[in-house]
Order: C-alpha cells, then sequence, then structure tokens
C-alpha cells in the first residue's frame, strides 16, 4: 500500500488532519457550537463548486467562501444575541444555495471527490496548506489558550474579566473555516463535522481533565484517520465515509466498555 506516491500523501495528510480537526472540534463541542462545522462545510462546498466553473483551484475559492461565512456567521451571532443558532441557519441556507446554483451551471465533475473526499486527488499543494494551517493552529491554541478556556465555559464572565472575547471569538472562527476548507480533500465537506465531534464525543466518556480529554480526541482522530484510510484503501471505498465510520465504531465500542464497567461497579454495590 505504502508503495504508492498517493497513499504516502494520504497518511501524511490524514495525520495531520486528524490533530487538526479535533483539536478544533474539542472547543466547538465544549462550546455547544458543534454544529458551525457542517454550516461551513456546505460553504465550502459552493466554494469548490465556485472554484471549478471559474478555473481557479477549489481549495482555494472554498477557504476563501469559509472565511467569508465564518466571519458573517460571528456577526449575526452579535446581531442575535438571544438567537445565536439562528445565524448558523441563516449561512447554512445561502452556502446550501449557492451550491446548488453553481453545481447546476456545469463543469463541476470532480465535485464527488470534495463531497465525500479523494485519496488519488491529493496533491503536494494539499499537503503545504496543511502543514502551514496546523502551524497556524496549534500557534494559536498556545497563544490564546487561557482566553479559549475561559470562553469555552462562561463568555460573559470571560468579557467581564477582562479577555477580548470578541477578538478571540473572530480569529477562532477564522481557524474553524480554515480548517474545514483544507480537510475537505480527504474526509469530504460532507462528512468534516462528523470528524470533528466523534472523536471528541469519545474522548468526553473517559477523561478526567480539560487537556486529557483534548489529547484523547487526538488519539482517537488519528486512529480513525489511520484505520480509515488502510480500509478505504483495500476496500475501495470512500476515505471520508470509512474515516468517519472507523470514529464511529471507536464510539460505539468505548460506550460499551464504559457500560460493563458501571454495571460492575453496580453489581459489586449490591453485593
Amino acid at each position: 500500500m505504502m508503495s504508492y506516491e498517493f497513499m504516502q500523501k494520504s497518511f501524511i495528510m490524514g495525520i495531520l488532519i486528524a490533530l487538526i480537526v479535533p483539536t478544533i472540534g474539542y472547543f466547538l463541542v465544549l462550546r455547544r457550537q458543534s454544529i458551525i462545522g457542517d454550516t461551513l462545510s456546505h460553504v465550502a462546498l459552493s466554494g469548490a463548486a465556485f472554484g471549478m466553473i471559474t478555473h481557479i483551484y477549489p481549495v482555494y475559492t472554498a477557504t476563501i467562501f469559509s472565511i467569508i461565512a465564518a466571519l458573517g456567521i460571528e456577526g449575526l451571532r452579535r446581531k442575535y444575541e438571544n438567537y445565536a443558532e439562528l445565524s448558523l441557519s441563516i449561512v447554512l441556507s445561502v452556502g446550501v444555495g449557492l451550491a446548488s446554483i453553481f453545481i447546476s451551471l456545469g463543469n463541476t465533475q470532480g465535485i464527488l471527490s470534495y463531497l465525500f473526499g479523494s485519496l488519488a486527488l491529493i496533491t503536494s499543494k494539499d499537503i503545504i496548506m496543511v502543514v502551514i494551517l496546523g502551524i497556524l493552529t496549534f500557534m494559536t491554541i498556545m497563544i490564546f489558550y487561557k482566553d479559549l478556556f475561559y470562553i469555552t465555559f462562561d463568555e460573559e464572565s470571560a468579557y467581564l474579566a477582562g479577555i477580548p472575547v470578541r477578538f478571540v471569538n473572530l480569529i477562532f472562527s477564522i481557524l474553524v473555516a480554515l480548517t474545514v476548507a483544507i480537510s475537505m480533500r480527504i474526509v469530504g465537506v460532507l462528512l468534516i463535522s462528523s470528524l470533528m465531534v466523534l472523536p471528541v464525543a469519545t474522548s468526553l466518556l473517559i477523561t478526567k481533565s480539560f487537556k486529557s480529554g483534548l489529547i484523547y480526541s487526538n488519539i482517537f482522530g488519528i486512529v480513525s484517520v489511520m484505520v480509515g484510510l488502510v480500509l478505504s484503501f483495500y476496500l475501495d471505498l470512500s476515505p471520508g465515509g470509512t474515516i468517519v465510520l472507523t470514529s464511529l465504531s471507536i464510539l460505539l465500542l468505548v460506550l460499551l466498555i464504559e457500560n460493563i464497567k458501571n454495571n460492575q461497579k453496580i453489581n459489586k454495590k449490591d453485593q
């Protein structure tokens, strides 16, 4: 398998994505904003379709569309303070509408590779972009770690404590947009939000602290991507689908183990 150059690129890119996506997803889930990934993925799809019909590299246009959408979500969230989820619905509607129009205009034959991911189409250009994104993501999280931690659990108190909440939220929203746009090459825009959520959901079942939860999310993400890529290659399946179903399988396995442990504890107490 590793004798093929496209699989070597896929594993390099997959491991990088497995570190970036669950890290971003961890903060989104704890902030109860996991649906943002799904919203931005639909906008990224419209960006990719626009790139195809204008003969611009689709990842570039998807990135621009995603960043604009992320800024739009943040702006609308301020306007609808009591109905924050409304901003997501508005942007999601715009993304789906634009995607359907651009796809109907034709010249989007390769759109399926962006919907569900593709191993064969990953280029060195994609890997360079993911490396840059990874450096930006982890540097930003290291710089704003305390602020992000505070905002994640209590945004209002963070604001009163003097933390630049709007600025940090803006930076974080851009990171989410970049993550979605870059990850669609291997996972696919329709499945990227799943990779943001499932490893995090698994880690929350066993974690005992914020930092350990973040580490577990990355571990489960890496395992999901590695196993998913192997299955995708040997079974000739969509990489996005195999990665997400592997992640779901890990979640179900951990749930089963945790239930067995809880039942054992109950039985010991009864004895």
